[in-house]
């Protein structure tokens, strides 16, 4: 017989075990479905009821409970005498509540009946309809007034309150005036310091004007003293406050300095003309002046820099004036610098300073004629030198040498030639680039003034000129268009005139290039050729318009006489019947001539031949007196002319 199975294995280990509720929810509605995919055509689906979350089952759980009901009477009385005595000695020894949720329905209950009074208070007191209860509060008797020490207390508070208002007033005003206080030395020179550069050596503060930080080259140091001021002159005269600080500038930095630029015709003698022209030494305009000792030390040095960036442009311009290599040599006289622009034109830089003596001497005013945009470019060359100087082009490797441009830099990797290194080397000066501005802008005024002149003189055709408002300081460009009166859009003529430093490049409509010097003739010139070619052109188109035949064209006429300047351009036509034939030659100085030739069969006295053919040989060219047709110009008479001569002779004899 087989030993039990408790003797042979081991002891069992316990295991825990969690016992939870079946996790099933109760049917609520049971449907039937139509589905064509099912067997029977139906389908049965269950709707479930969701489960409970957890405060909706502590809330099922807690109306399970019957606060009223006492489990003490359903409990029922000891059986013996002996458990009763037990009883009572356990209650004796700790008396348990009787149920678990006891002291919680004692608790609500308080509470419950404590809202219900207070809401019994609220209705009653504050009943609209009728009030059974009022509020109000408990009125005390008044104490006994005492006017002086009601009197007293206001006064005390009352200076206590201007006390403040005092202290206030008196901090804010020093505050202010700690602000605006013109005579705090520290003040201003930490102002000064902000905008100028200053060094303290031994017991004075010096400042520096110059632009030796841009590089410049001007030997002129510069170097201003700022000074306590004081309120009493030298002779001891009280003048008025304008701050504790003062800056004493050199003498040769005093007074207010420009740059005049004049550009001037010479027609007679260059020797007389610049011994002239170096009285402009005395020719100060009434706004340029000295600064006086009472002006505010920031004008004073802005002043004093104007004068020393004026006489570092004149220094650096005398400098290079004398250096350079022209064929005519540059005339520095002085404080001027004369140089010769074009034949006849001269150009003229003068430093004008003044420091005041010139008014005391009461010398004559002079009419100041000069150029404002050459000066202004003056200044802005040395700006631009300063510039370039300072900034250099990025990037700057750390083995190369500082100021090298990108392209100097790259000399040696491209294997550049000796003779690009020189080409590089050589830069413009500012006398030369100056120079080339004055060219041109004596050209362009030139051109100007010659179209000007051409388009007022010449009643037909008409010139109109278009400028170009994007232009450069040395080029400039405008298109010219001729235009006859009424005929303008159909036939017109243009060019384009591109003004460069000493010369013009003209294109033409049909794209050729022609290159004029500086001369106003060589453009006068052109222009009527110009005019001439035009007049060709409109009599071609006339011709086309009115059935006329063209038998040849010469932009070049070869026979009759030689214009003073271009050639003559000729234009043969033919009538349609073939029974007259016009000859129009248009040149640039001779103008515009008609010819007319006939045929013998109109002709009165033609000589009777014995063959017919010979009848239409032409006759001698005969002159068109344009004056006697009607019109406002060439093309409206020529017009009238084609039109009269196209009509048929036997028509017109019959």
């Amino acid at each position: 017989m087989a030993a039990p199975y408790s003797q042979f294995s081991p002891s069992p280990t316990p295991v825990n075990v969690c016992v939870e509720a079946v996790l099933e929810s109760q049917i609520q509605e049971v449907r039937v479905v139509e589905k064509p995919d099912a067997p029977d055509g139906h389908e049965i689906q269950e709707v479930y009821v969701p489960p409970l979350s957890m405060s909706e089952n502590l809330t099922k759980l807690a109306q399970k409970i019957d606060f009223y009901k006492d489990e003490s009477d359903e409990k029922g009385k000891p059986t013996s005498e002996g458990e009763k005595e037990e009883e009572e000695k356990t209650g004796a020894a700790f008396q348990p509540s009787l149920w678990p949720w006891d002291s919680v329905r004692t608790k609500l209950r308080t509470s419950l009946t404590e809202m219900s009074v207070l809401l019994d208070i609220l209705n009653v007191s504050s009943s609209k309809e009728k009030r059974y209860m009022v509020l109000d509060p408990v009125q005390q008797n008044a104490p006994d007034p005492k006017l002086a020490v009601q009197l007293m207390s206001k006064r005390r508070a009352l200076q206590s309150a201007a006390s403040v208002l005092q202290s206030g007033a008196e901090r804010l005003r020093k505050s202010h005036a700690e602000i605006n206080n013109k005579n705090d030395f520290h003040l201003e020179l930490l102002n000064v310091r902000q905008k100028w550069r200053l060094k303290k050596t031994g017991t004075s503060i010096l400042g520096d004007l110059s632009y030796r930080s841009v590089g410049s080259r001007y030997m002129h140091n510069g170097v201003f003293e700022v000074v306590k001021s004081s309120d009493l002159t030298a002779e001891g005269e009280f003048l008025a406050q304008r701050g504790s600080l003062d800056v004493v500038v050199p003498t040769e930095l005093e007074g207010g300095a420009y740059i005049q630029v004049e550009v001037k015709s010479v027609p007679g003698n260059c020797i007389t003309d610049t011994m002239d022209l170096t009285g402009a030494i005395l020719r100060v305009p009434s706004g340029i002046g000295p600064v006086r000792s009472e002006t505010y030390w920031q004008q004073k040095l802005e002043k004093a820099q104007n004068v020393l960036f004026c006489k570092e442009i004149f220094a650096q311009l005398a400098r290079e004036a004398v250096q350079s290599k022209a064929s005519i040599p540059h005339l520095v006289v002085g404080n001027q610098i004369i140089t010769n622009v074009f034949p006849g034109i001269q150009l003229s830089i003068v430093l004008c300073h003044s420091t005041g003596k010139e008014r005391e001497k009461k010398l004559p005013q002079y009419k100041m004629d000069h150029n404002h945009v050459l000066e202004h470019s003056l200044h802005q060359l040395l700006r631009e030198n300063h510039f370039k100087n300072i900034n250099f082009p990025a990037p700057h490797p750390v083995t190369a040498l500082v100021g090298l441009t990108k392209k100097r830099r790259l000399a040696g990797p491209n294997a550049l030639s000796r003779k690009q290194l020189m080409d590089m080397s050589d830069s413009e000066s500012m006398l030369d680039q100056i120079i080339k501005q004055t060219k041109h802008n004596v050209l362009r005024l030139r051109t100007m003034q010659t179209i000007d002149g051409i388009a007022a003189t010449l009643s037909d055709p008409q010139l109109t000129v278009h400028w170009s408002c994007c232009n450069s300081s040395t080029e400039a460009s405008c298109r010219v268009i001729i235009t006859s009166q009424g005929y303008d859009l159909r036939v017109w003529h243009s060019f384009v005139i591109i003004i460069g430093v000493d010369s013009l490049k003209v294109i033409i409509k049909e794209g050729r290039v022609f290159f004029l010097s500086f001369e106003e003739k060589e453009l006068q010139d052109f222009i009527m050729w110009q005019v001439s070619q035009h007049q060709i052109s409109v009599s071609q188109n006339l011709a086309r318009l009115m059935g006329w035949q063209i038998m040849s064209t010469s932009t070049a006429m070869g026979v009759s006489d030689l214009e003073s300047s271009g050639t003559a351009s000729s234009l043969i036509l033919a009538a349609p019947n073939k029974e007259r034939i016009l000859a129009i030659k248009s040149g640039p100085s001779s103008g515009i001539k008609v010819f007319l030739q006939q045929s013998q069969k109109d002709n009165k006295n033609r000589v009777i031949l014995p063959d017919d053919k010979w009848q239409s040989v032409g006759a001698d060219y005969q002159q068109v007196d344009l004056s006697k047709f009607e019109g406002r110009n060439f093309a409206s008479k020529l017009e009238l002319l084609l039109a009269t001569f196209s009509h048929d002779l036997s028509s017109s004899s019959s």
